[in-house]
């Protein structure tokens, strides 16, 4: 997969993460439509929490001795089986308390910026090692990009749930 379309594929599903999240008011953002599920703020903030990887990305690096992208296939089916439920990582899970309309969308946008300016000229063809994800060993900086659109773009599915509760 060319870096391009995975950068401009990340930067529209962010984009919609983004503009849903905006569309919502602070009331909205932390009703919860159902007992024991997340509320929109909640997705936000977890997905907040799973942005922070530019510190993997500048970490350390090696030349990856496969596709860049071969881990790609696997993650998009497995996120994008909205038949399958997940749970989250301890270190990624959402606050309980209420979140801050204005806070997350400002976290959101800044980590999201930093991907889109720093990642167009980056090699994303490298390996991480600073951080790898059980199960799937190292990713490439391509891989983790990719990662964080469709794991962005399995919460919309949920936000869109949520929304269509929230506002009926």
């Amino acid at each position: 997969m060319d870096d391009r379309v995975v950068l401009k594929e990340y930067d529209t599903t962010t984009s919609k993460l983004v503009g849903l999240l905006s569309s919502l008011t602070n009331e909205q953002l932390n009703s919860r439509p159902a007992n024991g599920s997340w509320t929109a703020g909640q997705i936000g903030d977890h997905l907040d929490k799973s942005y922070n990887v530019s510190n993997i990305l500048m970490g350390t690096t090696e030349e990856t001795k496969r596709a860049p992208d071969q881990k790609m296939k696997e993650i998009r089916e497995l996120f994008l089986n909205f038949d399958i439920k997940m749970d989250s990582p301890k270190a990624v899970e959402p606050t309980d308390g209420q979140i801050d309309k204005k806070d997350l969308l400002t976290s959101l946008k800044k980590k999201i910026e930093w991907v889109n300016q720093n990642c167009k000229d980056m090699d994303l063809s490298k390996t991480c090692l600073d951080f790898e994800i059980p199960e799937y060993g190292p990713f490439t900086r391509l891989e983790w990009i990719g990662f964080n659109t469709v794991h962005t773009q399995r919460h919309i599915h949920q936000l869109e749930q949520i929304i269509k509760y929230i506002t009926a």
